[in-house]
């Protein structure tokens, strides 16, 4: 899948809530529409950003995990 990433945020490294928080602070200076690349090392993302996205009504494009490396695009709504 080819999406346009408009933003990446490295959060490895970092433990929760730091990585939600990061992700939020940087959702919120984005436009509708614009996909937000995230890298974590913190487990606690696979189930922090699905859940964040589905209140605030963002798209979750994809999540992967790879070595230890949390992957995710997200769309902002």
């Amino acid at each position: 899948m080819d999406t346009k990433i408009d933003k990446e945020l490295d959060a490895t490294g970092l433990r929760c809530p730091e990585p939600l928080m990061l992700v939020r602070n940087e959702i919120m200076d984005m436009r509708s529409g614009q996909v937000l690349k995230i890298i974590a090392t913190d487990p606690s993302t696979s189930w922090d950003f699905p859940k964040f996205c589905k209140f605030l009504n963002h798209e979750l494009i994809d999540q992967t995990v790879v070595d230890g490396i949390y992957s995710y695009r997200i769309r902002k709504g």
